[in-house]
């Protein structure tokens, strides 16, 4: 049990996936009102979009479900596998190249895919929407809205109730 929980979203370029994951949560934790206990961010493996706002067809659809995605794209750090409680990612890729961030391996555990959280979809990963239609964008916020509820009963039960 622990006092607060640090969780960090991370996908290829923190434009579309983790952004929109970070901002379902965000709505999430506000409505249990446990601000004050989950921090959350999110990062892509890769700098390209660094200081970029999430993709505009994201926006665009997240919004249209309440979410506000005010996010600025940032790479992963060496010290966000340390700082960080949890490491959601959202597909086989972002796992690889994760490691390159930690040789050692020795935060394996905590990197986890946010599906496995999951409860309503099947999906093993987040498939990335940025080259497809307005419908990609849709199933990842079905996808993220899913593992984000189920994400939030697990880190509950490891919170300690105060």
């Amino acid at each position: 049990m622990t006092d607060s929980f640090k969780l960090l979203f991370v996908c290829m370029g923190n434009i579309c996936r983790s952004p929109a994951a970070e901002g379902v949560m965000r709505h999430l934790v506000a409505k249990a009102n446990l601000e004050s206990r989950i921090h959350i961010d999110s990062a892509g493996t890769g700098g390209w979009h660094t200081g970029a706002r999430a993709d505009h067809r994201m926006r665009t659809a997240a919004s249209l479900r309440g979410y506000d995605l005010t996010s600025m794209a940032r790479q992963v750090k060496e010290s966000d596998l340390e700082e960080f409680d949890l490491i959601l990612i959202m597909d086989e890729q972002n796992r690889r190249d994760l490691r390159d961030f930690d040789r050692g391996r020795k935060h394996d555990a905590k990197v986890r895919f946010l599906c496995e959280f999951c409860t309503v979809h099947p999906e093993k990963e987040v498939p990335d929407p940025y080259y497809g239609g307005t419908q990609g964008f849709e199933n990842v916020l079905d996808l993220l809205e899913d593992g984000c509820a189920g994400l939030l009963r697990h880190v509950q039960s490891r919170l300690c109730s105060a």
